[in-house]
C-alpha cells in the first residue's frame, strides 16, 4: 500500500513539475511549513529572497530568448542559485547575465547551469523526492537546526545552501549524501565562524527551562510516593481503608 501511495505522489508531483512554474522542481515545499523563528536571516531578509525568487521566475516565463531552458533557483540571503539545462553555452552565459539584471540587491549568482536536453518528467519527480528525503534526515540530528539550511535538487545533484558553521556544513552534507539516489552534494555556503550570539542564549535557557522542568517532574514524583506512604500509614491506624487524603 505504502508503495503505491508513494507511486502516486511522484505521479503527481511530475503533473506538477510539467507546469509553467519551473522553480517548484526539486525544491520541496515542506521547508516552508516550518516556522522560520529559528532562521538565521531576519524577517526581512527572508521576504526580499521570496520577492527576488517571483522575480526571477517571472522573467524566466516572459524571456522568450530562454523558452528552450529549463531554470531552477534557490535563494539565501539575496545570493542566487540557477539550475536546470539550456541547449547552448551561449543561452547558459545569456542567462546569467539577465539574471543579474533583474534586480540590483543580488550578491552573487552561482551558474549551475548544464548543457544539453532538458530533464524528463522522472528525473524531475526523483529531484523532488530527494530533497525530500534529505529534508527529513536534517530533522534527525541535532548539529543544526534545519532552518539553517536551504535544499535544491536537479538531476539528481543536491544544492545546499545556507549560513553555517564549517561543523554544521558538514554534517549537512554527509546526512545529504545519504539520500537514496543522490549522485553528488555541493556546497554553497555562506560560513560562519561561530555560531551567532543570540542562537548560543536561545538554546542555553531552553537547556535550562529542561533542567528545571526535569527536576519538577522529579520533586512531583518524590511528592507523589509520600502522599501514597503517608495514605497507608494513616491507614494501618484508622483500621479502615476509605479516609481521603
Amino acid at each position: 500500500m505504502k508503495k503505491i501511495i508513494f507511486t502516486t505522489f511522484l505521479m503527481v508531483n511530475a503533473l506538477l513539475l510539467t507546469s509553467c512554474l519551473p522553480v517548484i522542481q526539486g525544491v520541496s515545499t515542506i521547508g516552508s511549513v516550518v516556522s522560520v523563528s529559528n532562521d538565521r536571516r531576519s524577517a526581512g531578509t527572508i521576504l526580499d529572497d521570496k520577492t527576488l525568487n517571483f522575480k526571477l521566475v517571472a522573467w524566466s516565463i516572459e524571456d522568450t530568448e530562454i523558452k528552450d531552458a529549463h531554470l531552477n533557483f534557490l535563494i539565501y540571503d539575496k545570493t542566487v542559485l540557477i539550475a536546470g539545462e539550456t541547449p547552448t553555452n551561449e543561452m547558459r552565459s545569456y542567462i546569467s547575465k539577465q539574471a543579474q539584471l533583474q534586480a540590483s540587491e543580488i550578491k552573487q549568482i552561482f551558474n549551475e547551469i548544464k548543457v544539453g536536453p532538458n530533464s524528463g518528467i522522472l528525473s524531475r519527480a526523483k529531484d523532488s523526492a530527494i530533497t525530500i528525503q534529505v529534508e527529513a534526515l536534517f530533522r534527525d540530528q541535532e548539529v543544526f537546526h534545519p532552518t539553517h539550511v536551504q535544499v535544491m535538487t536537479e538531476n539528481q545533484v543536491i544544492y545546499l545552501m545556507g549560513a553555517v558553521t564549517k561543523r554544521e556544513a558538514d554534517k549537512a552534507a554527509k546526512m545529504a549524501v545519504k539520500a537514496k539516489g543522490a549522485r553528488k552534494v555541493v556546497k554553497l555556503f555562506d560560513y560562519l565562524k561561530t555560531r551567532p550570539a543570540a542562537e548560543i542564549e536561545r538554546d542555553r535557557q531552553r537547556e535550562i527551562a529542561k533542567q528545571k522542568e526535569i527536576e519538577r517532574k522529579k520533586q512531583q514524583a518524590e511528592i507523589d510516593v509520600k502522599k501514597s506512604e503517608l495514605k497507608r500509614q494513616i491507614r494501618e491506624l484508622d483500621g479502615t481503608t476509605g479516609t481521603s487524603f
